[in-house]
């Protein structure tokens, strides 16, 4: 095999680098650098990290360490194939020693360097938690219902969607979606948010669950670099009807199984089933609820009808038989009595439609 002179230092090579033999190549090129101090900003709190003029949830703090390496390791732009191997080291609460390995080809050969830093870690609070110590909100949501008191139960529910929502939206990147207060009253419940943008999705995640409308009212509070701040009282109003209960709508009498975006239930003078848009039920009104059933003994079926003793005068009626119907003479089934007369109901009423 012919050999070369390197024209810098005249040495015999089987094959030039960049023009020159590898030892002179080696020797005037670094593979990588990387400072040996770096400094690693990080929340007191909830570990966030503030990198690049903005703070980032990252993991824990080794992860944050690693990171913080990476994001100033330099590697030169001619390897290839590069492989990089970290051992973070603790050393005190504040002071981590991390050495680097690095592994690649350049020029077809293959390069190694080691190198170390240390990462100081200062810590302090960042904006979401400083915000959140102080009460801040930009959002304040109403939880109310149409023409009737909110249960405990709906509010819960509620609650919980909440916090789900606010959950995810803060995983997604939304810092400030956070729950700084709730408060409790006698016809729900406000909670004030953080953001503006979890308000509004939790109000759509309510409707979806469970119907209702909302609303969006936007008041000045504030001015910053110029520009108007404000915050917004979403009005979030549940459904008129919740399941179980007996309404009058276009002159039938409908029991509510399930109230979300679509309200589903049965006509108790035929058994058919009910379906309908939510914000459709204009004209309906409430005018009993399961609850307010009694038992009554069935005295007969024949055909489409049956006969059921009248609780309240003992006297014998005759009703359509509904399509659910299935009990025996002689059993008590649960009735209901209304403006529109009495009407059997279906037992099972955990049945979603």
């Amino acid at each position: 095999m012919s050999l070369t002179l390197c024209p810098k230092c005249g040495a015999e090579t089987k094959r030039l680098y960049k023009n020159v033999c590898r030892k002179c190549f080696l020797e005037n090129f670094t593979l990588a650098v990387l400072p040996l101090v770096l400094h690693a900003r990080i929340c007191s709190r909830c570990n966030a990290r503030f990198d690049r003029n903005k703070w980032r949830d990252e993991g824990d703090l080794e992860d944050i360490v690693i990171r913080t390496v990476e994001d100033e390791l330099f590697v030169h732009e001619e390897a290839d194939d590069v492989d990089i191997i970290m051992e973070p080291r603790q050393m005190t609460p504040h002071l981590y020693k991390v050495k680097v390995e690095i592994d690649a080809m350049v020029e077809g050969e293959p390069l190694h360097q080691d190198l170390e830093t240390e990462v100081r870690i200062i810590r302090e609070a960042c904006d979401r938690c400083s915000r959140m110590a102080g009460g801040y909100f930009e959002a304040i949501l109403q939880i109310r219902a149409t023409n009737r008191i909110v249960t405990p139960e709906e509010v819960d529910a509620c609650k919980l969607i909440c916090a789900d929502m606010v959950e995810k939206l803060w995983k997604k990147g939304d810092r400030f979606a956070f729950i700084t207060e709730t408060l409790d009253s006698k016809d729900g419940a406000d909670i004030y948010l953080g953001s503006a943008n979890a308000g509004r999705q939790i109000c759509k995640a309510i409707v979806s669950e469970f119907g209702g409308s909302y609303s969006e009212s936007p008041s000045l509070y504030s001015h910053k670099d110029g520009k108007d701040l404000y915050r917004i009282t979403f009005s979030m109003r549940l459904p008129e009807f919740m399941p179980g209960d007996i309404i009058l709508y276009k002159g039938d009498v409908i029991e509510i199984r399930n109230s979300g975006k679509t309200s589903k239930g049965i006509y108790l003078a035929s058994g058919a089933k009910f379906l309908e848009e939510t914000e459709r039920l204009d004209g309906a009104i409430r005018i009993a609820n399961r609850n307010d059933a009694v038992a009554a003994v069935l005295v007969d079926v024949e055909g489409d009808e049956i006969m059921v003793l009248d609780p309240l005068t003992y006297q014998t009626i005759t009703l359509k038989k509904p399509m659910f119907f299935s009990s025996e003479p002689g059993s008590e089934i649960p009735v209901i009595s209304t403006e529109k007369g009495l009407f059997a109901l279906p037992e099972d009423s955990s049945h979603r439609l």
